[in-house]
């Protein structure tokens, strides 16, 4: 179920494939690239947890060229597994964004915007292209938790810090989960989560439809642990990532395999949206890693 347009790309997106050709690819068939299963998704409220209420409200006169084109901007999420814990979201206003942005694994652009881990050095990276408009450290000064609350175009994204190993100790708020709405469709990226999630965490991520989950098993959390965590978030789809060898991979779905579906895919992207979302849990493998 492939689409041939894209059997060349084969760990980032080329820089000319945009939506022009995006469009192109869905009106010739019911879900572009990766088709998940069909049918109505999980019920779920319609909003990620965004307090709409608490928004100022917009009256007509106000509205600009640009909120203008977020109006008209309407399509799937393009998600691109790059390698080791790095995606590129691509939103269908055009605006893209690279997780754990690092000096190894890049995409073949400059994204508009980039998030980052410092667990290791394989998550950041103290050089970030000056084309980027927006770097979001997953880490604060001097202790402080980061707070990131960003909204560009038809983006909206947020972080809930978490804390991470450091030698013998821990070091408190260290890292970040993220949180990218887009489109309605809420993907979280665990970043390198060192522990099971507590009910705070929990209530600050909200509803999850995809969840970017470590799954090395040994420097992030173990495999019980991280099943535990994909349990309590209930996302409908789990994407894998950071592992560091075809048996740790195949460790963990078949681990998962006994309670969510694996589905494998033969690209590493796939077209997201609130209406192809699975209707049961399950686990696509984007190739790459």
């Amino acid at each position: 179920m492939s689409s041939p347009a894209f059997a060349a790309m084969p760990n980032a997106v080329a820089a000319n494939c945009r939506w022009g050709r995006l469009r192109a690819l869905l009106a010739a068939s019911a879900f572009g690239g990766l088709a998940l299963s069909a049918g109505t998704a999980l019920a779920q409220p319609e909003k990620c947890p965004r307090m709409v209420a608490e928004r100022p409200k917009v009256r007509l006169a106000a509205l600009d060229a640009a909120m203008l084109r977020l109006a008209e901007a309407t399509g799937p999420v393009h998600l691109t597994f790059i390698g080791h814990a790095s995606f590129l979201i691509e939103s269908p206003a055009g605006v893209s964004i690279v997780t754990d942005y690092n000096d190894y694994v890049r995409a073949n652009l400059v994204p508009r915007i980039v998030t980052m881990n410092h667990a290791h050095d394989t998550h950041y990276t103290d050089a970030p292209d000056p084309g980027i408009e927006y770097v979001l450290k997953g880490w604060g000064r001097d202790g402080a938790p980061a707070h990131h609350e960003v909204t560009v175009e038809d983006v909206w994204i947020r972080n809930v810090p978490t804390n991470i190993r450091r030698g013998a100790g821990t070091e408190y708020d260290g890292n970040s989960m993220f949180v990218f709405e887009v489109a309605g469709v809420c993907i979280a990226h665990l970043g390198h989560l060192h522990h099971l999630l507590t009910k705070d965490h929990l209530e600050a991520l909200g509803r999850i439809d995809v969840v970017l989950a470590p799954v090395d098993g040994s420097y992030t959390l173990d495999l019980e642990g991280m099943v535990e965590v994909l349990k309590s978030i209930n996302a409908p789809l789990v994407i894998p990532m950071h592992y560091f060898s075809q048996y740790g991979l195949e460790r963990f779905l078949a681990r998962l395999g006994q309670e969510w579906t694996v589905q494998p895919s033969a690209e590493p992207f796939v077209l997201l949206s609130r209406e192809t979302l699975p209707k049961t849990r399950t686990v696509l493998v984007l190739p790459g890693r």
